[in-house]
């Protein structure tokens, strides 16, 4: 039984000659992306957590009264 490792196994892959590099850009001004204001991430922030909050709350109001049900209807 033949057993070769992996050291025989090596493929050599030449680059073609033909491959252009790729050329600069048309335009020679560096892009800036805009600047963000702080003040309207905290706002979407506070907004999104708020949403969050309610939807705890609304969540949690249930699972109590769900349990003074259940704690009244077994105790009778």
């Amino acid at each position: 039984m033949d057993n070769k490792g992996f050291a025989e196994n090596q493929n050599n892959i030449e680059t073609p000659n033909g491959v252009v590099v790729a050329e600069k850009p048309l335009k020679s001004e560096q892009i800036r992306p805009e600047r963000v204001d702080i003040n309207v991430l905290k706002s979407k922030l506070q907004e999104t957590e708020s949403k969050e909050f309610k939807k705890n709350l609304i969540i949690l109001s249930t699972l109590i009264l769900g349990l003074g049900i259940l704690g009244i209807y077994l105790s009778l």
